[in-house]
């Protein structure tokens, strides 16, 4: 009898595979890790939004004042100021993009949250 108690042990000595439960285990974290990287891509999209807005932004007032060094005017509203710089200086107006005059200044603002 002791004989077949000693095989025993050395045939689970011998045995090199995982249980279940370590193979859940191993699930689990995975399960835990994928989540976590989910959300950290989130948050990295939303700020690639606002800089995309912010830069977009800054190309349509340097576009405006391009058009005003050779006009010496600024657009009136936002559809004149399309129409004058699109063509020129720009390939298409950012639809993130609001223009406003005002007087003769103008104001350039983005349509993105914290843009």
């Amino acid at each position: 009898m002791n004989t077949l108690l000693d095989r025993v042990h050395q045939a689970r000595k011998n045995d090199k595979g995982f249980t279940l439960i370590e193979l859940l285990m191993v699930i689990v974290i995975l399960g835990v890790l994928a989540g976590i990287v989910v959300f950290a891509v989130n948050g990295i999209n939303d700020r690639g939004e606002e800089s995309a807005c912010k830069a977009d932004v800054k190309s349509v007032e340097v576009a405006i004042e391009a058009n005003y060094a050779q006009t010496g005017s600024y657009p009136a509203d936002e559809a004149a100021a399309e129409a004058a710089v699109v063509p020129e200086f720009l390939h298409s107006w950012p639809a993130t993009v609001n223009y406003a005059a005002v007087g003769t200044n103008f104001t350039v603002t983005g349509t993105v949250p914290g843009c």
